[in-house]
């Protein structure tokens, strides 16, 4: 069982054939009791996405795309900030077991799988640092 956004119940409860209105209400619900927490699945969803080695341009996209606003999505990711050059650096790890770029066509390949991942370009290249 995993925490969902009220966007995602909204279609989840719609696909199995209930009106809108009727859906708002249970949502309503949910969120007086606490089941419902935009704030709690913002910030297991970042811990969670991060410690498999995305970094906060991917996982800030994929809330947004679960309807969440964007103060409490920016507000999580940069209360990681310090911490997401060593997320870049588990994830280098994993998939290139620490070897560094030996040419260009190297630090392409490390720079996109990093960039697809989700990290900032700038510190993708600084992490990677590569001189001719």
């Amino acid at each position: 069982m995993r925490e969902h956004s009220r966007l995602e119940l909204m279609r989840k409860i719609q696909a199995r054939g209930y009106g809108a209105d009727d859906a708002e209400v249970v949502l309503d619900q949910l969120e007086r009791e606490g089941a419902l927490d935009a704030g709690r699945l913002v910030e297991h969803y970042v811990s969670e996405r991060a410690a498999k080695g995305f970094g906060p341009l991917r996982i800030g996209a994929e809330l947004r795309v679960k309807g969440l606003a964007d103060d409490l999505i920016d507000g999580q990711l940069s209360a990681m900030q310090d911490a997401w050059p060593q997320y870049l650096a588990k994830a280098h790890e994993r998939r290139f077991r620490g070897c560094r770029p030996v040419d260009r066509a190297e630090l392409a390949k490390q720079a996109r799988f990093l960039d697809q991942r989700g990290f900032p370009t700038e510190t993708v290249l600084r992490f990677l640092r590569f001189d001719d």
